[in-house]
């Protein structure tokens, strides 16, 4: 049987899915993901979500195509899906505030017994935040490159002490400091920072309070690199 191939962004997240696992695919599209793990033997089960009857459609078809059973639901995020359908859930390719609020949407999610692979396109500072708002731990947090773009896959985990963490404080967890290409990442983090806080400075109408926060962005950054470096 013909493999299902995958981007380099993708790929990052199926190696993230553990053995045996029951997959909950959210934003499926296609169904790549869950159809190349079904594939290669990786998980017993898998459920595609997607808002679009289109992508849905095309899943179907490569599910048919490549001859392995992918349950698949027409509905925004985990409305469609039940807590004990699944024990991995996956939510890529969209903001970070929207994966904030499928999350929401879904309270069993926090509930420690699922495994949360989450992949945000935007808002990567905020989503941090917010996961910590609401008890879920980052455990893990794998760097990967596709193209010129950087991106950052959460592994997260419901059950933890919500905590209130200043923006400031959340364009890293401690768990992005553990893995590879760590220093890297922040250096292009800190690159990026750095240019908006000259542009915050040298603004004709400066917001005080804005400008102090992005300045203790960059202090937090340039510390997190000194320790790595």
């Amino acid at each position: 049987m013909e493999s299902m191939i995958l981007t380099p962004r993708l790929a990052c997240i199926a190696a993230l899915v553990p053995q045996g696992a029951r997959l909950a695919d959210v934003g499926t599209d296609h169904g790549k993901l869950p159809i190349s793990l079904l594939l290669e033997g990786r998980i017993a089960s898998a459920i595609g979500s997607d808002i679009g009857e289109g992508p849905l459609a095309h899943a179907a078809r490569n599910a048919q195509e490549h001859g392995v059973s992918l349950s698949l639901r027409l509905a925004p995020g985990l409305d469609a899906v039940r807590p004990e359908e699944c024990d991995t859930v996956s939510i890529a390719g969209m903001g970070g505030q929207t994966i904030a609020e499928i999350l929401q949407a879904a309270p069993w999610t926090a509930d420690g017994a699922h495994l949360l692979l989450l992949q945000p396109m935007t808002m990567v500072y905020e989503l941090r935040q917010w996961l910590w708002a609401h008890g879920y731990a980052i455990e893990r947090e794998t760097l990967c490159r596709e193209d010129r773009r950087r991106y950052v896959v959460l592994s997260v985990r419901g059950g933890a002490p919500a905590k209130q963490v200043p923006l400031s404080q959340c364009a890293f967890s401690p768990a992005l400091l553990c893995t590879f290409g760590a220093a890297d990442y922040l250096q292009h983090l800190l690159t990026r920072e750095q240019r908006a806080l000259t542009g915050m400075e040298q603004a004709r109408d400066r917001d005080d309070t804005r400008l102090a926060a992005q300045r203790a962005l960059v202090q937090e950054i340039e510390q997190a690199l000194e320790g790595l470096i």
